[in-house]
């Protein structure tokens, strides 16, 4: 089967940004917190505040050119808010979504 590259794409990004979503919850906010280190949480909340929005913006924009259900678009979000639920819907949702030649 042929992989569609902006999907590929997607789900690529909605990986790395879940990632640095953990990173900041489970590594840089007990520095900031517990060990009064702020400069991690700093560094890693611009990056991964940067990735949130290229992957919304891309999200959507994939949504819209790719007329996907609503069905998609939620989970996209909720994979983007709610901790490790990115990793179920690249698996579940991205991975499912049928392959469009490109132009």
């Amino acid at each position: 089967m042929r992989q569609d590259k902006p999907v590929s794409r997607l789900r690529k990004l909605a990986l790395i940004e879940g990632i640095s979503f953990l990173v900041i919850l489970f590594v840089t906010m007990p520095l900031k917190y517990l060990m009064d280190m702020p400069m991690p949480n700093k560094v890693f909340g611009m990056a991964h505040g940067v990735l949130f929005i290229l992957y919304l913006v891309y999200l959507v924009y994939m949504w819209i050119s790719r007329k996907w259900s609503f069905r998609v678009l939620a989970w996209g979000l909720a994979a983007s808010i709610l901790p490790f639920v990115v990793f179920w819907v690249e698996k579940r949702v991205f991975a499912a979504l049928p392959a469009q030649a490109e132009p």
